[in-house]
């Protein structure tokens, strides 16, 4: 009897491995067949995308895609001459489990190049992301989580040009709601590129923004043509949340962006500086703001500010402008922006 229980035993696990790798053989093929319905479907919507399959893999917690030399180009919806992004391998899986998200993987070195700018080789311990699919299978968001990565962002080889950050998070919605498409970004630990001369030095402790972004760039035309297209559809950014930890400021704001006639950006917002005597000090020490305007703007904020309470920094609400590249604080202007050239195809 004893044996007989034992032959049972055996009998029904081999059944449930059987079908176990049915199921995950059945996965695996669904895997690879989305992959490519979605990649036939961006080529439709004007994208490019490009690479080559593997085996599936990933018995018996997933179903894996390897992916070898992708290439995805696109995006000018969203901003001028889109986004590139360059790959040697990346990984596509799905839990055997949980059929509502696909993960990819493809940490190490990539291309990433933006708006037509130079290419971007970025150098990632981890980077990952979360896609979770609507009933129909298209993919309803992204998630990315950036962990030790490096960014030579500005021309040359040297350290001087080079971006890092510790943590970096952002969310992008990918199907528009209300005629926004909502986006979430959040960084610790960066290290600006020390070829520039940063007004607050080139650490920031922590930088997030979180918001919508509406209207839609022109499909053809000069770049300047799609940036009048945006502006002309009622292209807006909706900054709900900003958060920022630079040097000695800390700052918290909402605002709304958009595109004046020149094409130059314009806006109105409000902000909480938390160690505003301190960041103006180091603005004028780095030319970034001059003495009188520091005067100025510190013999407001004291007007506006409470009296902290022993030990803390003093902290303000005000309100804020952008108009002809100056941004204003009630009427004191404080900072002029670089003109934004739109020149080229």
């Amino acid at each position: 009897m004893r044996r007989r229980g034992w032959v049972w035993l055996t009998a029904i696990l081999l059944v449930l491995v059987a079908a176990h790798f049915a199921w995950w053989r059945y996965l695996g093929a669904q895997l690879a067949s989305g992959f490519e319905t979605w990649a036939a479907a961006q080529r439709a919507a004007g994208w490019t995308v490009t690479a080559t399959p593997g085996p599936v893999g990933g018995w018996p917690l997933q179903a894996t895609l390897p992916l070898r030399d992708v290439r995805i180009v696109g995006g000018t919806d969203l901003i001028p001459q889109g986004i590139a992004w360059q790959a040697p391998n990346a990984t596509l899986a799905l839990s055997v489990y949980d059929l509502r998200h696909v993960e990819i993987d493809a940490a190490g070195r990539q291309v990433v190049t933006l708006a037509g700018g130079t290419p971007m080789p970025v150098e990632a311990g981890t980077l990952s992301a979360t896609i979770p699919l609507a009933a129909d299978g298209t993919p309803k968001s992204i998630s990315v989580l950036v962990q030790q990565a490096t960014a030579d962002v500005l021309p040359g080889d040297g350290a001087a040009g080079r971006l890092s950050v510790g943590l970096l998070q952002v969310h992008l919605g990918l199907q528009r709601k209300d005629d926004a498409v909502p986006y979430a970004v959040s960084s610790e630990t960066i290290e600006l590129p020390t070829a520039i001369k940063w007004p607050l030095g080139p650490r920031l402790a922590s930088a997030s923004a979180e918001g919508s972004v509406t209207g839609s760039f022109g499909a053809t035309g000069t770049r300047a043509d799609r940036a009048a297209a945006w502006r002309d559809s009622g292209g807006s950014v909706e900054v709900s949340r900003l958060g920022l930890g630079w040097g000695p400021l800390g700052l918290s704001a909402t605002a709304t962006l958009a595109l004046d006639e020149q094409l130059q950006p314009m806006g109105t917002g409000t902000a909480r500086l938390i160690g505003y005597d301190a960041a103006l000090d180091a603005l004028a020490a780095n030319g970034a703001l001059s003495r009188s305007a520091v005067v100025a703007a510190k013999a407001v904020l004291s007007l506006l500010a409470p009296t902290p309470e022993d030990g803390e920094a003093p902290a303000v609400d005000v309100p804020l402008t952008l108009q002809y590249r100056t941004l204003s604080m009630r009427q004191i202007p404080l900072i002029r922006f670089p003109e934004l050239d739109w020149t080229g195809p």
